[in-house]
């Protein structure tokens, strides 16, 4: 077994600039996921793990798993704790970690339920509410989550995180023209965008029925004219006591919960 005890190690920097880098991660096609949970998703999901990573003492507290990931990944390191934690992206590391490739999210229309439940998502920068999204989706059963390409990064180490493994379990699809994609969309279903206007429709007046597509939009500019323009309605959250806006994953979730009842 190779034992790694330097940050200048060329392992340990390849993995670093994966974890700091969205473009590096594009033309590698491969993410880091990090922490026991989220690798014992990998084995479930039968993920391609070029590397696995793991310190000394996960090795005895945490056996079972590395022996499983052992059997997939290509190659194996064990890691000085040292090293280990300054390589980490979590505050509490549990010393265990991979690189794997990167999942089938290319646009596929015949991958999106044309009964479904959809959630898209406009230019959303923030990569814990992404997660956050993710997340509940999964948790509340939504069909798909439908991301613009200009959406901060799928495998940003913060948005797997946040997902709790959603990014492994639910179909999401990345479109470079998600104009093109709802108009497309409306053929056989109904577009909802999620507006801050009191002439909209309220959340409670709205009867979905599948197929039907919500849009969310950036955190602090909303949806864009050209995305509300194609969706067959605008729908609003009402809000009191001078509140002027919700957390975009808020929002998210309280649509996603109206869309699934």
């Amino acid at each position: 077994m190779d034992i790694i005890y330097s940050k200048d190690n060329n392992t340990i920097k390849y993995i670093s600039k994966l974890l700091s880098s969205a473009k590096f991660r594009r033309e590698e096609q491969r993410f880091v996921i990090e922490g026991v949970r989220l690798c014992e998703e990998a084995v479930k999901n039968e993920c391609v793990v070029d590397y696995l990573l793991y310190s000394k003492t996960a090795s005895d507290k945490y056996s079972d798993l590395i022996s499983q990931l052992e059997n997939k990944a290509k190659h194996t390191f064990c890691v000085d704790n040292r090293i280990f934690c300054a390589l980490s992206d979590t505050k509490t590391p549990q010393g265990v970690l991979c690189v794997v490739k990167t999942l089938d999210k290319n646009i596929h229309f015949d991958k999106i339920k044309k009964n479904g439940i959809i959630l898209a998502l406009e230019n959303i920068q923030d990569p814990s509410n992404l997660g956050t999204m993710l997340r509940t989706a999964d948790a509340l059963g939504v069909s798909s989550v439908v991301l613009s390409a200009s959406c901060c990064d799928i495998y940003s180490p913060k948005v797997v995180r946040g997902s709790m493994g959603a990014v492994f379990r639910i179909p999401v699809c990345i479109t470079d023209d998600l104009k093109s994609f709802i108009s497309d969309f409306n053929n056989f279903g109904t577009s909802y965008a999620c507006v801050l206007d009191d002439t909209a429709v309220t959340l409670d007046k709205v009867e979905f029925k599948a197929p039907v597509l919500s849009v969310i939009g950036n955190e602090g500019n909303g949806i864009t004219d050209e995305i509300i323009s194609v969706c067959t309605h605008k729908l609003y959250i009402p809000m009191k006591n001078n509140a002027e806006s919700l957390n975009a994953a808020v929002a998210a979730s309280i649509i996603m919960w109206e869309m699934i009842k």
